[in-house]
């Protein structure tokens, strides 16, 4: 009798709905909020234990709770080819009397600022000299780093809101059309995020063709996982979508924190899904496109092709779909 009333369905709607609210609130509070640096990668160029460097770094250990992991390199040169290969954050090296800390903000702007800070109360405590120079700035568009994330958020979000309503509007699609429209409305949308934000709006200046790919190839992923859970769990699809995606992938990204200041199980998980991904090669695409990386397009390629087969393989499960083998025969 439960089941079957008219208000079991509301009332359940009602329990989720309340539960993904405080799973979302508490989601991006617990890895956003509170920023905190967990092992933060520091070059040295030379012998950290010659002084002014070896104090230096004896002081501003304590003062980032003892996160940095300092990188010993032979040449300015090498330090500056690990800050390009996004392997280290930072360059220390001696500016007699003092220091010279570059930072990249590009490479996060959260970690650029706290170890502006950092820096800046090493030097007043223990009277070294600091000279901060940023060697990979934001574009002026862009101070705080988080266009690539907000673009990066909308890929995700509307991939899979765009698979929701062709499964909604368009239930006819049989498996091959539905799979070709979600790559038609993720190649005109990522056209259309790019546009926006570099033609229209001008905040980033997007090597294009890269990022045009990059935003669709998130799109599409998005939409396939969403059909992919659709074909699994049906009209329970978005609930597994929305958690994987939202409240466990755009948190985990690095986009709004960069990873080193994440917790450090979400700084590692958040590699290895969709939002991640499509953070890490639009990030490196924009400010260090000779230094791509291939993991982040195998994470997004890997997620598409095991939702596609997932669909594919289990298609007859799919809500919707028409017998066209039926529609000809009935022609004849």
């Amino acid at each position: 009798m439960v089941r079957t009333s008219p208000y079991f369905p509301a009332t359940v709607l009602v329990l989720l709905v309340a539960a993904a609210a405080g799973l979302f609130a508490g989601s991006y509070t617990y890895a956003l909020a509170n920023p905190t640096p967990r092992q933060l990668p520091i070059a040295v160029v030379g012998p950290p234990h010659a002084p002014p460097v070896s104090e230096f770094l004896a002081r501003l250990s304590p003062t980032l709770d003892d996160s940095p992991a300092v990188h010993e390199y032979d040449t300015a040169a090498a330090a500056r080819a690990a800050v390009e290969e996004q392997q280290v954050f930072a360059i220390v090296t001696a500016h007699p009397p003092g220091v010279r800390l570059e930072i990249a903000s590009a490479s996060g702007q959260s970690v650029a600022q706290l170890l502006t800070e950092a820096a800046t109360t090493v030097s007043r405590a223990a009277n070294i000299p600091v000279a901060v120079v940023d060697i990979v700035p934001l574009q002026r568009g862009d101070p705080h780093g988080l266009a690539i994330f907000y673009i990066s958020l909308a890929a995700v979000v509307i991939g899979f809101i765009g698979a929701t309503q062709l499964s909604v509007h368009a239930a006819a699609l049989n498996p091959a059309e539905r799979i070709g429209f979600t790559l038609a409305y993720s190649a005109c949308g990522g056209l259309a995020i790019a546009a926006m934000v570099d033609w229209v709006l001008g905040a980033v200046r997007l090597p294009f063709a890269e990022s045009w790919f990059i935003l669709s190839l998130t799109m599409f992923t998005s939409g396939m996982v969403f059909t992919m859970f659709n074909t699994m769990v049906g009209r329970w699809a978005i609930l597994p979508t929305w958690g994987l995606m939202v409240l466990l992938g755009n948190p985990s990204s690095g986009g709004a924190v960069s990873w080193p200041l994440l917790p450090s199980l979400l700084g590692h998980i958040g590699r290895w899904l969709p939002p991640g991904a499509s953070v890490n090669a639009q990030h490196t695409a924009v400010y260090f496109g000779a230094h791509q990386h291939l993991f982040p397009f195998l994470v997004l390629a890997g997620w598409a092709l095991i939702s596609c087969a997932v669909f594919w393989i289990w298609r007859e499960r799919h809500p919707g779909g028409r017998a066209l083998d039926s529609a000809h025969t009935a022609g004849k």
